[in-house]
């Protein structure tokens, strides 16, 4: 019996809190009272982190998934609305003292920007 993806692969959410972890930083996950929901919050470094999937949040990589070919409108509205939505969270964040980090999902397995990511987190 094969397993599923879920079993087989990491979520890039996953993955970044492994690796975060392991280069020992703490951090909170899914805070309820911050504009967004950030996936990690880092109280002690007053930051937060937002892993958002490439097609969903409207990023041009090339390793985004292909957008539908139904509905078409109707997606680029989506995703359009997602983009203004995100903007506004982080200019609410930033407003409130908050530093905003984002990876993509194409990033996670970037070693050098996570690093980079890493180390900015660190000196605050």
């Amino acid at each position: 019996m094969t397993k599923s993806r879920s079993e087989n692969e990491l979520t890039p959410e996953l993955a970044l809190r492994r690796l975060l972890h392991a280069q020992g930083l703490r951090f909170a996950r899914r805070p309820r009272d911050l504009p967004g929901n950030p996936e990690l919050v880092l109280p002690k470094r007053n930051s937060v982190v937002f892993v958002h999937g490439c097609f969903w949040h409207g990023h041009d990589c090339r390793t985004s998934r292909a957008a539908p070919n139904f509905k078409v409108g109707s997606w680029a509205e989506k995703i359009a609305a997602n983009r203004a939505r995100d903007r506004q969270q982080q200019a609410e964040l930033q407003a409130a003292g908050w530093q905003v980090e984002t990876v993509w999902e194409c990033q996670i397995d970037q070693s050098a920007l996570i690093a980079r990511m890493v180390e900015r987190l660190r000196q605050r």
